[in-house]
């Protein structure tokens, strides 16, 4: 569930939808939620100050609250 709503989110920000790859790592008490992107879409990803990825992160920690997980999402270069 988790993994899906950051691939959605991903794919509707980048300019090269087809090349978002998200995978999770699932641990006991915490998921690891790592995000890739083409190159030239790291900067849309990511938004001005960081912005864009700090909220993506505020929705994944309100989903994983109400999932009772904890869920991390790296974004890899």
């Amino acid at each position: 569930m988790l993994k899906d709503l950051i691939e959605y989110i991903a794919k509707s920000l980048v300019d090269n939808p087809d090349q978002v790859s998200v995978s999770e790592i699932e641990g006991e008490q915490t998921s690891v939620i790592e995000l890739k992107v083409a190159k030239e879409d790291l900067g849309k990803v990511i938004g001005k100050q960081g912005r864009t990825a700090r909220a993506m992160r505020t929705i994944l920690g309100a989903s994983s609250t109400k999932a009772k997980k904890r869920a991390v999402l790296e974004i890899i270069e």
